[in-house]
């Protein structure tokens, strides 16, 4: 048996946040990780030899700038680059359409010049929605707490000063809020343009690690979740992490190891040890006891409290709402090691483009019909892919002349069964080629990832890349689950960091951030 002040159960990015501000707080603070390495979904692995790549998440905007300064991740050798052209969207007509600063509206004129004149409005209007939940993401939400008036009047004072911010919008922004939270992209998008490519461009935001059409209601705020980031101060820019997605971690680990922090690889947790109701630590399972004042878990809800709380000791009625909490992504995850560039059609040999995020979805029609096809037969013959390959702009992840690329593809079953892995992943890699001939024949080695194999490898249950699909009964104060948005769980000293509370998925460190700040206060009270 052990002892430390906090016990964090899973070292992801979150994970790492949190255990950085604890400590930092100057406390003592044990993170175990149940992989060999540390980082969560967010590491940079060989997926062939000689060629590395970012496993799982593959891109950076939404890891938050606050986080970024107080971990000083630049010092600790973080440094991000932007894409030379945010998106290219080759089109099966031969045509194509590049999005960029300075390019987007001439580009969007090729199809449309009425949707080239309505952009500028449509994107500050967007914006103006997105600063006022930006300056959201590191505030805990209200909660509903049961109690008394006293237990109420601190949730009643936070909802003020969110009607503050919402009150400084104008009428036009409100509704645009309402719209954005509730309406399809698909309906957002087309009451704003008339030609396909552009809605296209936008709307492959809203089905991303969403298992739903761009028709589905709700997607548009999918959508706008993508929007909130930015890169080295540009706002709705999408970067790469120079060595991967795990240099970012890899980055606060050190942060971490500064302040003292204690992290444990190849150390699974197989319960949570309560006593009288209460979390007081941990079980490996190697079977040491690690005590703690507090446990703050990382993991996806579920995955926590189906496998690692004692039922016995949570309110009946939390366990049949998380029993219940929706949580499944059509998202199939594939890296390949490429012998050269890809070379496409619409647009032939080496330019900006190959930086870009590379979509191969020509309209929300098309998005949809994928949709309506994976639900049907398990994944739909004709995939949604992005593409990115960061060697063009990192040169340390494969051979001199050789590129490696990420796939993110939609959609497939969240339970596609693991013997049609290499079917689907021969499909994706079909799809590609047919906008760029000789990417097959290209193809050095791959690793293909369907949703189960997120689950196994990174705890991502239904392969859902949010830990927890982004519907409005399960965001903000409803994040895991209503009375809960605080952090605190049901389990007196125990919390949740993780991407199943506010604000959501993606890399941000928010979550962490935000639930350390909680454990600090409650410690002191105590």
């Amino acid at each position: 048996m052990s002892e430390t002040d906090i016990v964090i159960l899973g070292g992801g990015h979150n994970g790492l946040v949190c255990a950085f501000y604890l400590a930092r707080a100057g406390l003592k603070v044990s993170v175990l990780e149940r992989r060999g390495v540390v980082g969560g979904a967010a590491v940079t692995e060989t997926v062939h030899p000689g060629f590395r790549n970012s496993t799982a998440s593959y891109t950076v905007s939404l890891l938050n700038p606050k986080i970024i300064a107080d971990l000083e991740l630049a010092r600790h050798g973080l440094r991000v680059v932007e894409r030379r052209m945010s998106n290219f969207l080759p089109l099966p007509d031969g045509r194509y359409l590049a999005a960029g600063e300075g390019r987007t509206a001439g580009e969007v004129a090729k199809f449309s010049q009425r949707d080239a004149e309505r952009l500028p409005e449509y994107e500050a209007r967007l914006e103006a929605v997105a600063a006022v939940l930006r300056a959201l993401v590191l505030e805990i939400p209200p909660n509903l707490p049961e109690g008394g008036l006293m237990a109420a009047i601190p949730e009643m004072l936070k909802s003020a000063s969110v009607a503050r911010r919402l009150g400084g919008l104008d009428l036009t922004a409100r509704r645009d809020v309402l719209d954005l939270f509730t309406k399809s992209a698909g309906d957002w998008l087309d009451g704003w343009f008339e030609s396909d490519p552009i809605k296209a461009l936008f709307g492959f935001d809203s089905v991303v690690g969403n298992y739903a059409s761009p028709y589905t209601p709700g997607s548009a705020y999918v959508l706008l979740h993508h929007v909130f980031g930015e890169v080295n101060g540009r706002k709705g820019v999408w970067g790469h992490a120079i060595g991967g997605m795990g240099a970012i971690t890899q980055a606060m680990a050190a942060a971490c190891a500064e302040q003292g922090v204690e992290v444990r690889l190849d150390t699974a947790v197989a319960s949570v040890l309560t006593e009288k109701g209460r979390a007081v630590g941990a079980v490996t399972e190697a079977g040491e006891v690690i005590r703690a004042r507090a446990v703050v878990s990382n993991l996806h809800p579920r995955l926590l409290f189906d496998r690692l709380v004692d039922p016995a000791v949570v309110p009946e009625d939390f366990r049949e709402r998380m029993s219940r909490y929706a949580s499944g992504s059509g998202t199939f995850r594939m890296n390949v090691a490429l012998s050269e560039l890809p070379d496409f059609t619409a647009l032939p040999g080496v330019g900006d483009h190959q930086t870009a995020g590379v979509i191969i979805a020509p309209s929300l029609a098309y998005m949809d019909r994928a949709h309506a096809e994976a639900r049907l037969n398990g994944w739909s013959s004709e995939p949604i892919v992005e593409m990115l390959i960061p060697s063009t702009l990192d040169d340390s992840l494969a051979p001199q002349g050789q590129h490696v690329a990420s796939l993110f593809c939609q959609h497939v079953s969240p339970d596609l069964a693991d013997e049609d892995r290499e079917t689907v992943a021969d499909l994706m890699i079909e799809t590609v080629d047919r906008a760029a001939p000789g990417f097959k024949a290209s193809v050095l080695g791959r690793l293909a990832l369907g949703p189960r194999d997120l689950e196994r490898r990174f705890g991502l249950v239904g392969g859902d890349i949010f830990h927890g699909r982004l519907t409005l009964d399960q965001l903000f104060s409803a994040r895991p689950v209503l009375g809960h948005a605080d952090h605190r769980m049901p389990v007196p000293g125990l919390y949740l960091c993780g991407s199943g509370s506010h604000p959501g998925g993606g890399v941000t460190g928010a979550p962490g951030h935000n639930a350390a700040r909680v454990v600090l206060k409650d410690l002191r009270r105590r």
